[in-house]
This record gives C-alpha cells, structure tokens and sequence, in this order.
C-alpha cells in the first residue's frame, strides 16, 4: 500500500494529555473502549498506549478512513483494534462495549444524528458502562466563553444543522438511554468533558 499523508490536529495534540488525566481513571476497571469519530487517529493511537489494558475500536467514516487506517496500523499497538466504519445515523456492533469515547464530534452532527447517535449508545453500551464526550457545549442560552458563541455562529453559517448542542438537551437524549450524568468537568480552550453511567 502507497504510503499517505494525514492531517494532524494540532487541537488533538493539544487536548489529548488534559483528556487522558481525566478519564484514565474512569476507564481503569474498562476492557473494551468504542471510539466515535476518530478523525485523525490522535487519541486512539495516545490512549491506547497510555492505557494498554483496554481494547481501543477506533471508528469513522467517509474520507477519512484510508489514511486513519494506515496511521494506525503503522503506529499503533496490539490493543488498538483495526479500524471499523461507523456512521452514526445507522449502526450497530457486534458485541457490547464498557466505554464509549467521543471528542468534538456532536457541533459537527445534524441535530437528528445527535439523536441516532445517542440510540447507538443505547444498544451498544453495557450496563454500568460510560459515555464520555469531550468538546464544547452550551448551557440553555448561555456560552461558556465568547470564542464559544462566535464559534457556534461560525457553524450555523457554514453549515445551519450543526452547532454547539445544549447540555441539558443531550442530557435528556442520555435519560432516554437509561444513563445518568456523572461528571461535567471543565477543560482547556473552553470544552468540557461530560461523562454518563448506564444505570438501567
């Protein structure tokens, strides 16, 4: 196979060391670990080593699968599993997972996919399993920070079916899944790390 060039994040780069402090912990007792959206492979390439004793899925979809594919099957470990495509709007997997991980996925779905992708999570998450979402959201009508709402504004031009989606919002599609919100922690560049526990 050709190599390929990939496009760093430099946002990946610079988020993945706060996020693991954050949910190394949480994830200490997980086996195996669903990756939603895994864009450029950063996080799964950094957690999986970081945390070798969990089975990493890294997913995605569209144009971004040929050169996640071959950066992570050059550089990762034996616990990053090959990558699986999964659109959010119809998916399924084949056996349940402990965790489910996402980062800066949700401003960037329609609102509808927001909602498939939380139906995906209803059937794919164990029970007494989390959901962990990292990126940034707002509160009712307010933002986190000003760069937040020009941001959203940035989002709704380019494209009006994406945005920063409020939290007590997907809280309730959460709810609708039988997970209960956990934690709700503040995190570098005005993004929060939300994290769910499936309870029923």
């Amino acid at each position: 196979m050709p190599h390929m060039e990939y496009v760093v994040s430099d946002a990946a780069e610079r988020n993945k060391e706060p996020i693991l402090q954050v949910i190394e912990p949480l994830l200490s007792q997980t086996r195996r670990v669903l990756e939603i959206g895994s864009g450029t492979g950063t996080h799964a390439l950094f957690f999986s080593s970081r945390m070798p004793h969990l089975t990493w899925q890294p997913t995605d979809t569209g144009e971004y699968l040929p050169a996640l594919r071959q950066r992570l099957q050059r550089e990762g470990g034996r616990n990053l599993l090959p990558v699986v495509e999964l659109d959010v709007r119809n998916w399924a997997v084949a056996e349940e997972v402990d965790a489910i991980y996402s980062a800066n996925t949700l401003h960037i779905m329609s609102w509808s996919s927001v909602q498939d992708f939380f139906r995906g999570v209803g059937h794919a998450l164990s029970k007494n399993g989390l959901l962990c979402i990292y990126g940034p959201f707002r509160y009712g009508d307010r933002y986190t920070s000003d760069s937040n709402a020009k941001f959203d504004q940035f989002l709704q031009n380019r494209n009006p079916d994406s945005g920063l989606r409020d939290a007590h919002a997907v809280d309730r599609l959460a709810r609708d899944q039988g997970l209960e919100l956990t934690a709700d922690q503040a995190m570098p560049a005005n993004n929060q790390l939300r994290v769910w526990r499936r309870t029923a």
